[in-house]
């Protein structure tokens, strides 16, 4: 029961606190396209891949006393600050059975990230089936008021590799 929630509660435990709920979409679609067992759907919104099951499943946590939500007035727009309870991390005890090999480091280091990078790099992951120069076109047309430069689209190919590289990563 629950275990989707579960598999949320794991990431808040490898990651800390994690700022912003864009910042935690795109982790959760990155882990998703990385293999990871999310089963979030996700469509293309605004701000890049967006899941509403995401965001109901965060406020069940929170409303449950597994999360905490802080609400920050940035002036001009709201930034929430999440984070793992006690009673959460009890919660994840009765899940030792999810196991996902290198999701800690892969969490760590999206965390580590921008908004704004996680935004370019689950947006590529999102066109991944297309050539690489369609992705890119996708990506300054859907994207423009962000102004990526071709560049920062090389950087964000080359963080998915890295990434890849450390789940298949030989023990």
């Amino acid at each position: 029961m629950l275990k989707d929630h579960a598999k949320i509660i794991k990431v808040f435990l490898s990651a800390g606190e994690i700022i912003g709920r864009k910042k935690l979409q795109k982790m959760i679609f990155i882990a998703k396209k990385l293999d990871y067992p999310f089963y979030e759907k996700y469509n293309f919104h605004f701000f890049g891949p967006y899941s509403e099951e995401l965001t109901l499943r965060v406020e069940e946590l929170c409303n449950l006393g597994f999360l905490t939500e802080i609400k920050e007035n940035k002036g001009g727009y709201m930034q929430y600050r999440y984070e793992l309870t006690q009673e959460g991390e009890i919660f994840l005890e009765h899940h030792q059975d999810l196991d996902f090999p290198f999701l800690n480091d892969c969490v760590k280091s999206m965390n580590e990230q921008s908004s704004r990078f996680l935004e370019l790099v689950s947006t590529v992951l999102y066109f991944e089936t297309l050539p690489p120069e369609e992705v890119a076109e996708k990506v300054f047309t859907l994207k423009s008021k962000q102004r990526y430069t071709q560049e920062e689209v090389n950087d964000a190919y080359s963080y998915i590799s890295s990434l890849r590289e450390t789940i298949h990563s030989p023990l």
